[in-house]
């Protein structure tokens, strides 16, 4: 993962809608728009769910995917694994990186011959801690979505990955709604999170527009994850809460210059801004020998003078030489 710097994820997910092309095209508007990554999923329908119309498994009947079948919305949602790596090379040759979120051991295994750089953990897989485990002894960065988890699920994973070594761990605060509204995205959990299982903290958003993302960098996110499409008019499982290339570009400098404003905690102060502050002055001509009064002597702007702290201690003392108004007071004008 990149340094010092957001990163910020486009995940692809279902929005090739099983067009090859398409998702080059969609890979190289997120490079256009300002993505660091593209993040895709790597399964089969098999690595999700079972092959059954009825019971758990019957066609969805309402929502999004209203009439799916899980078979049926993982079997149309999946990317061919043999796209991944070609995508992979385009992806890096626009300067993106490219990863993965794994479903099964198999997928792991699959995205190891291709070498990601990092595995991400789907928030409905948090609770699959073999596949944690096993995605982590990899010694790649994890990065690990917090949206159907509590405190409990979310300390076993950070364990489990421990447990084989790996303390490159990020958590992404997410609601796991598709959209989600802006009320339910409780980003002071952020901090919390950071606080809490010392690990970096991210947001995986599923709102519609900028506002969550910025706030969650302005929180101390350091990942931000949204969907990408090219156009939500050409449909698929996840068109409705995916960013279009000039809502997510928009999106990218809002992050950018949240960031820029965050900066660095720092205390310095420069020599002009010093010289903005008060400081003691003559206001009325002294001469020699004349003593210091608050009549002739005052806390006023600029700061070439000495510090108004020692204004007191100047006062009843007696000038060395001829000061005219406006003369900053330093020591070397006050007899000993």
């Amino acid at each position: 993962m990149k340094q010092n710097k957001i990163l910020i994820i486009a995940e692809l997910s279902a929005n090739h809608n099983n067009d090859f092309n398409l998702a080059v095209k969609t890979i190289e508007a997120m490079a256009d728009a300002g993505a660091d990554a593209v993040k895709v999923q790597t399964y089969k329908p098999e690595s999700l769910t079972i092959d059954s119309n009825t019971g758990y498994f019957a066609p969805r009947t309402e929502g999004l995917w209203k009439g799916y079948t899980p078979w049926k919305l993982y079997s149309e949602a999946a990317m061919p694994y043999e796209w991944q790596p070609k995508l992979k090379k385009i992806a890096e040759d626009l300067g993106l990186v490219f990863f993965s979120s794994p479903f099964d051991k198999e997928g792991v295994d699959f995205l190891e011959s291709i070498d990601v750089p990092m595995y991400k953990i789907a928030s409905f897989e948090i609770t699959d801690i073999p596949l944690i485990k096993y995605a982590a002894s990899k010694d790649k960065p994890m990065i690990i979505s917090t949206g159907v988890a509590d405190i409990k699920d979310i300390e076993l994973a950070i364990e489990t990955c421990l447990n084989v070594g790996n303390n490159q761990i990020t958590l992404l605060k997410c609601t796991s709604n598709y959209p989600a509204t802006i009320e339910d995205a409780n980003l002071v959990t952020i901090p919390d999170m950071k606080k809490r299982f010392g690990v970096k903290v991210g947001v995986s958003d599923h709102t519609m527009g900028r506002l969550a993302p910025t706030v969650a960098v302005s929180l101390g996110a350091t990942v931000v994850e949204k969907h990408f499409i090219l156009d939500r008019k050409l449909g698929g499982p996840d068109s409705a809460f995916s960013m279009e290339p000039l809502e997510f570009k928009e999106m990218v400098q809002s992050v950018r210059q949240a960031e820029a404003a965050l900066g660095n905690v720092t205390y310095d102060v420069s020599e002009n801004d010093k010289n903005r502050r008060r400081s003691l002055f003559v206001v009325k001509d002294i001469k020699a020998g004349e003593p210091f009064t608050e009549k002739n002597v005052r806390s006023i702007r600029p700061g070439y003078g000495l510090h108004p702290k020692y204004l007191k201690e100047v006062i009843c003392k007696v000038a060395n030489e001829n000061l005219v108004k406006g003369t900053p007071l330093n020591w070397q004008h006050i007899k000993k």
